[in-house]
């Protein structure tokens, strides 16, 4: 449980983010969204197309956390199972929901790999994102609406990640795909 101070620091945090406006933002499908992270996945690299689609200036983006992009919208577990697969040494392919300093958001088909060491081990992260075919937003729009209100419908935090965890799992066992395989069937080629 956090302590007085703690709290204070989050709500702070949280009152800093910008609030969704509901307004989408596009990039060209030529654009390329790349950055870098540390470990803990601080930002240690932006490239000039991230900071124009997020309205952020570079100065803005080095050493915050990659998720001050992170829009509301997007479910946790989707990024608890990124953190999985990426800390494991495995690349990962998500549709994104990001927000951009000004609350707008933008969709983004994220290509995330660990980077490596000369003794192989991880020492960050590398994503380059594209821009997603509207019919891959509108197949994954449902499924982060219900994790996300999955998550949401637990007043323990933790519970609701788990809760939305078994969900995802469950959708793609239904399905007979794992995520890439459910991510590479929405997604044009």
């Amino acid at each position: 449980m956090p302590n007085q101070q703690g709290i204070n620091k989050m709500q702070a945090k949280q009152s800093d983010r910008p609030k969704p406006t509901g307004r989408e933002r596009v990039f060209a499908e030529s654009d390329i969204i790349v950055s870098k992270t540390d470990i803990k996945g601080r930002l240690t690299y932006a490239n000039s197309i991230f900071c124009k689609v997020g309205l952020y200036s570079e100065l803005e983006l080095i050493g915050q956390p990659h998720s001050i992009v992170r829009h509301p919208d997007m479910p946790r577990c989707i990024f608890h199972f990124l953190w999985e697969r990426i800390q494991s040494g495995r690349e990962l392919f998500a549709i994104v929901k990001n927000m951009a300093k000004s609350g707008d958001h933008y969709w983004v088909l994220a290509h995330v790999t660990p980077s490596f060491d000369r003794n192989g081990a991880i020492d960050g992260y590398h994503s380059n994102r594209r821009l997603p075919d509207r019919d891959a937003i509108s197949a994954i729009e449902p499924v982060y609406a219900r994790l996300l209100q999955i998550e949401n419908s637990n007043p323990d935090p933790r519970a609701g990640l788990r809760e939305s965890n078994q969900a995802l799992r469950t959708f793609l066992s239904e399905k007979g795909l794992e995520y890439d395989e459910f991510l590479f069937s929405i997604v044009k080629q």
